[in-house]
């Protein structure tokens, strides 16, 4: 099968981002760089997660916000795009929030999930996948006019690293 530039731009950033959240979730199990204990509280693992929350919700305030900010200054957008067709702009930033909103939502769950049924040690990961999952946003943000391959990397940093932990808490189940 040959691959169209485009689906060969996106299989590379694919590649790459699933190099990198393999690197990083062994990065958080294996050693540990916030040295988090074995025999960490309750509180403290709420207080991990939370913090680790934060900057997924900003990223979703933002790309709320830049939707928001662009209806109120356009007379054809804002009556929202559920009274009629949205311009290409606030289509465009429609469909960023949309993929935030998805993203964000479910790395908030595994996260969660993580923080509360993993070792104490492994929590590392948590941090780690949420900066991951915020500079991905940034590049997605960034790349996404430019396409499927602009906008591949910043989508794989934060969906592949929260897929991975979604599959190490499943084999973790079942054993």
């Amino acid at each position: 099968m040959v691959f169209s530039a485009k689906q060969r731009g996106v299989l590379q950033a694919m590649m790459i981002g699933a190099v990198f959240s393999i690197a990083l979730i062994c990065l958080g199990i294996f050693f540990n760089p916030f040295n988090f204990a074995s025999n960490f509280s309750l509180e403290s693992k709420i207080s991990v997660l939370f913090n680790s929350l934060s900057p997924i919700a900003i990223c979703l305030a933002f790309a709320i916000a830049r939707i928001a900010k662009h209806r109120f200054f356009s007379i054809e957008d804002i009556d929202g795009s559920g009274l009629r067709p949205g311009s290409e702009r606030a289509i465009l930033l429609q469909s960023l929030l949309q993929n935030t909103l998805e993203q964000s939502v479910l790395a908030a769950l595994v996260y969660a999930i993580w923080a509360f049924l993993m070792p104490s040690t492994w929590l590392s990961v948590v941090p780690l996948a949420a900066a991951s999952f915020t500079f991905g946003r940034v590049l997605f943000f960034i790349g996404y006019r430019r396409g499927a391959p602009g906008r591949a990397l910043g989508f794989t940093m934060g969906f592949y690293p929260t897929v991975a932990m979604l599959t190490l808490i499943c084999f973790k189940s079942l054993s």
